[in-house]
């Protein structure tokens, strides 16, 4: 008799499983105009920051390249007799 409730209880468990994931979600609301701005806003904040960031992190790599090897890779001038 135990092995036959626990048998149905976990039969029935299985079933509601089944059943939750396979829901089907209501769709998310339409955004309004103001949200949409300000979405649009944000995105172009953040891409001029990581366009910012970028230059910067560029002049830093070109500085160091300058400092460490350019310096050694720059044509010398011959000394003239």
């Amino acid at each position: 008799m135990m092995k036959q409730t626990i048998a149905v209880l976990v039969g029935g468990l299985l079933i509601g499983v089944f059943a939750a994931t396979h829901a089907k979600l209501p769709p998310a609301p339409a955004k309004t105009d103001a949200e949409k701005t300000a979405e649009a806003d944000k995105a172009a904040a953040s891409k001029a920051k990581d366009a910012a960031d970028l230059a910067k992190a560029q002049d830093k790599a070109v500085a160091n390249y300058k400092k460490t090897k350019g310096a050694s890779m720059a044509p010398e001038k011959k000394a003239q007799k």
